[in-house]
């Protein structure tokens, strides 16, 4: 895959990548310290401030592990069996407490960059969502920080992590990643073309074709329909933390083309992970 417009390749890891994992990892970490009552709940989830920490620390292991060439075995790439595998590497797992959670999340971060830097071959990694390169991989890492980081902020009442340059650096997953997780059942019969862009100049298309999906860093040439997106609103929707029809009201998506009704309809095409 082509890098995002704008970033240079360094070895496996676009430029700034692996600065944008450690600094996300050091600043969930940050949340976390001194938090004396993980059962707080996160909002709009099941889990407490604890358990999304301790799947935090886990999923870093996890991808530090797979950049490592290690073989893992978590799910089949779909939502239910993504979240079941979640729920049972919680129930075996006990620890809670904020500052050992803290400590492994900011690890295991480190352990993934080192294991990348250390891999003297570029290959494909096969993760919890398929088959993915180091680059790919890394920018799975970061938008999974990203998305639980932003809930841990919210449920401890601070500030999230969440901007533009780190957004950017979350879409060659995004595009890697989103034909894997469409909603077949929402896309059977569509015949759309999308152009996705994010303020500040990152782009993409998604073409559907009576249901399948193809999803390119280059957009297509002519688009139905033109979506618009704030950075840090798009990565919520795609995350799932953010409603579409809620965006377009503050002004945070604009869209235009021959078809601008099939906007709202574009993010409940895909089953956030």
């Amino acid at each position: 895959m082509a890098p995002v417009a704008g970033q240079e390749v360094r070895g496996t890891l676009p430029a700034g990548l692996g600065d944008a994992i450690r600094d996300t990892a050091e600043e969930i970490a940050a949340l976390l310290r001194g938090v004396a009552d993980t059962g707080v709940p996160v909002p709009g989830s099941e889990w407490s401030v604890g358990a999304a920490a301790a799947h935090l620390a886990q999923a870093n292991e996890l991808m530090a592990d797979i950049a490592a060439g290690h073989e893992r075995s978590y799910g089949n790439g779909t939502a239910q069996s993504l979240a079941e595998a979640n729920e049972r590497a919680l129930a075996e797992f006990d620890e809670r407490a904020a500052d050992p959670l803290a400590g492994m999340i900011v690890e295991h971060a480190a352990a993934f960059i080192e294991a990348v830097d250390q891999r003297t071959v570029e290959g494909t990694v096969f993760t919890p969502l398929g088959p993915m390169s180091q680059a790919e991989l890394g920018s799975y890492l970061l938008a999974h920080m990203l998305g639980h980081g932003y809930d841990l902020a919210r449920a401890l009442g601070r500030p999230h992590m969440i901007d533009r340059a780190r957004v950017e650096l979350t879409l060659p997953f995004l595009i890697t990643a989103m034909p894997r997780v469409v909603d077949t059942a929402t896309t059977a019969g569509l015949t759309a073309r999308y152009t996705i862009r994010l303020w500040g100049g990152a782009r993409f298309g998604a073409t559907f074709t009576n249901g399948a999906v193809a999803v390119s860093a280059q957009p297509p040439s002519r688009p139905d329909c033109t979506i618009l997106t704030e950075p840090v609103t798009f990565l919520l929707m795609a995350l799932g933390r953010c409603e579409p029809w809620g965006a377009m009201a503050r002004g945070r998506v604009l869209t235009w083309g021959r078809k601008p009704w099939l906007a709202p309809r574009f993010p409940t095409l895909f089953t956030a992970p």
